[in-house]
């Protein structure tokens, strides 16, 4: 198969690029304050920014300053992890997010241009995190609530922070709990078939796992896409950083699952279970864009023989997001891909724009186009 096939055609990049510029662009003139997180007539509306998602408008605006070197996104992006550090000191809803949360503010603002702040807040958040790391079922715990022994697979894209911390600081010890952490996820969260659970429950006293919770899921044996976006992407970021070949063939064996899951336009629905025949669930453009930004990660990381499985399948989503999943075309919109699911069990935020979905499309967009930072 050419390599056109394999890879988007600058022709495509390019006119995506420039309406995402235009699409930010307008979003900017919102004048947001608060965090963006749903968009479900035209407008984001505004969460609290302890909130899991309130890094992702400021990680667009870094991704933006970097691919175009323009000041006014740097000093769009610059507050946000400022007024995020101050719910530090009041109640708050931080938890095992705080990675989604300062990695693509202060830890990118800090490669980026060095502010000394920024690294500060990063380690700080770091530290927190690392806090909430239970060594006798050797997993983080989930969430601010009295849930002691409940873990997510979504911390997998909390962990760069953690070791992004032990190499910043020489501290082998956020290391150590990102390691642990990341092989209780391979032996409890990652079925045999490359299927992941959303939910693990452990004793918290003993470490033994005690159930499985479907949480955003159809049911604690489903397969939940986004949660199976955050496992091939987040065991990818664990193998660049530790070079251990167990994450690499995990984050494969969840992806191979993924690809072979994906409906017929490349884009998945909710929960690859969550019934026989699929064709009224609806689908989750996030999962797509994350995945697709893990796959292209996973395809630098393989053989060079290997590359082209994920590449492919990477450009495939990307393609069919952007040309059926988009509003790229309606300038007006606050939001970039349509078609979001967010919390299907409670019926919350479907079929809207997710401003992490916005996120992880634009950073595939320019990974796309040769952008070499890491994020996550």
């Amino acid at each position: 198969m050419s390599n056109e096939n394999v890879k988007l055609k600058p022709s495509e990049l390019t006119a995506w690029w420039d309406k995402v510029k235009i699409k930010v662009d307008h979003m900017i003139e919102a004048g947001w304050t608060e965090a963006p997180h749903v968009s479900a007539a035209g407008k984001y509306d505004q969460i609290k920014v302890d909130q899991w998602i309130s890094g992702f408008w400021p990680g667009i605006l870094w991704i933006l300053y970097d691919m175009t070197g323009e000041q006014r996104y740097r000093e769009e992006a610059e507050p946000w992890d400022e007024r995020m550090e101050q719910c530090y000191l009041r109640d708050n809803h931080f938890h095992h997010d705080v990675g989604f949360q300062f990695l693509p503010t202060s830890v990118i603002r800090y490669k980026l241009t060095g502010d000394p702040d920024a690294r500060r807040r990063g380690l700080f958040a770091a530290n927190y995190l690392a806090g909430r790391y239970n060594p006798a079922g050797q997993f983080i715990r989930a969430w601010p609530r009295n849930q002691t022994g409940w873990s997510i697979i979504d911390s997998m894209m909390n962990l760069p922070l953690l070791f992004w911390a032990s190499e910043e600081s020489d501290d082998p010890r956020f290391k150590h709990i990102a390691v642990a952490h990341a092989d209780m996820v391979l032996r409890s969260f990652i079925r045999g078939d490359g299927s992941v659970h959303h939910i693990v429950i452990f004793d918290p006293e003993t470490g033994e796992v005690e159930r499985y919770d479907g949480g955003q899921g159809f049911a604690p044996q489903s397969s939940w896409s986004r949660g199976q976006a955050w496992a091939l992407y987040g065991m990818s970021c664990a193998y660049r950083y530790t070079g251990e070949a167990r994450y690499l063939n995990a984050a494969k064996g969840v992806a191979h699952y993924f690809i072979s899951a994906l409906a017929e336009d490349d884009v998945p629905h909710w929960d690859f279970r969550a019934a026989t025949d699929l064709t009224d669930e609806p689908r989750d453009t996030s999962a797509a864009s994350c995945a697709a930004s893990g796959l292209i990660d996973i395809a630098s990381q393989v053989a060079p023989e290997e590359a082209a499985l994920y590449q492919r399948a990477a450009t495939r989503i990307l393609r069919s997001l952007s040309n059926n999943y988009s509003a790229l075309d309606k300038p007006e919109y606050e939001g970039i891909l349509l078609g979001a699911t967010g919390h299907k069990p409670v019926n919350t935020n479907i079929n809207v724009s997710l401003i992490y979905g916005d996120y992880y499309y634009i950073e595939a967009l320019a990974k796309s186009k040769g952008w070499s930072q890491n994020v996550f």
